[in-house]
């Protein structure tokens, strides 16, 4: 899969014409999850954070940001942006699949389409210019291996996300991660990437096995849950938890050397925010930012979790 540089994104006015570039009025839609749980207000935040920084970059650009709480209103929040003569659209969809085609109908009409995280089936040239995403398969992958590295032998509960396909991706990659070890699988169940999903499902895994080694919960706003589940539960024997996303409250765990969190995997909501960056250096500076930008899915650990805390964050 093409990566990107990233340099692409904050690349100066570099070549003749670029400053009539800068003269020119651009529109640049914004759509994006409601800020339902940790992650996605991270995402809120970083879209109106770089939406700022792009405007006070640019003085002809007026970029929108609108949050939608589920498929059906951001696919009127799209239409709406439609409306409002964009220029580009920059989305992150809520559920992929059903928003295909108000994606499309943008991307007919010619506009600059850049699709974040949630990929739909079909995640094709026909859907969108350029695809920012996590890396959703090393994201599982990293933790398996790092269970299997650490406890060859753990029995582990696995809590997912959303029954969408960036899910199974991760789901993918963490049973690549432990093939080969002993590590055993005793249960795998949907938490919703939110945090009292996660709590109760953790505290059915906890009814129903008496011993538990490992839980893998995928997302950092669910360990949160499962953390709580444990200790009202007062269990001893579970060693450790991996998460994912890199939220500073994990990452200040990992820091801190707490014995459940030992590491976490990135994840970063602020993508939202390298995809709009991409956007307006498409628009104003002519650089070739098509195809696909896919972050790293770094294992946060003690020794390097210093690097990706960032306290003033929302998550």
């Amino acid at each position: 899969m093409r990566k990107l540089m990233l340099g692409l994104a904050v690349v100066g006015v570099a070549f003749a014409g670029a400053a009539y570039a800068q003269d020119k009025n651009y529109t640049i839609g914004v759509s994006i999850p409601a800020a339902d749980h940790g992650w996605t207000s991270g995402v809120v935040f970083h879209a109106e954070r770089i939406a700022k920084k792009l405007m006070a970059e640019h003085p002809g650009l007026n970029v929108i940001v609108k949050t939608s709480p589920d498929a059906a209103t951001q696919a009127n929040a799209v239409q709406d942006l439609d409306t409002q003569g964009i220029d580009a659209l920059v989305i992150l969809p809520s559920d992929p699949d059903p928003l295909v085609n108000a994606i499309k109908e943008v991307k007919d009409k010619g506009k600059f389409v850049a699709l974040v995280d949630r990929a739909p089936s079909n995640n094709d040239n026909s859907v969108r210019d350029l695809y920012v995403a996590g890396n959703n398969p090393a994201l599982g992958e990293v933790a398996g291996k790092y269970i299997a590295e650490k406890t060859p032998e753990a029995e582990v509960v696995v809590i997912r996300g959303l029954p969408i396909p960036i899910d199974q991706q991760r789901q993918d990659g963490f049973d690549k991660g432990i093939a080969g070890s002993k590590v055993k699988v005793l249960d795998r169940q949907y938490g919703n990437w939110n945090r009292d999903d996660a709590f109760k499902v953790m505290q059915d895994y906890l009814t129903k096995y008496p011993k538990i080694d490992v839980v893998w919960c995928q997302d950092d706003d669910m360990a949160v849950g499962v953390l709580q589940a444990i200790e009202q539960a007062k269990r001893t024997d579970i060693q450790y938890v991996v998460a994912g996303a890199g939220s500073k409250d994990m990452v200040k765990k990992v820091m801190d050397g707490d014995k459940l969190i030992p590491v976490d995997v990135l994840y970063p909501p602020a993508m939202v925010g390298t995809a709009m960056e991409l956007t307006a250096a498409a628009l104003y500076d002519q650089v070739p930012v098509h195809g696909n930008y896919i972050l790293d899915a770094t294992l946060v650990t003690k020794e390097n979790a210093k690097n990706f805390y960032f306290p003033d964050s929302p998550f």
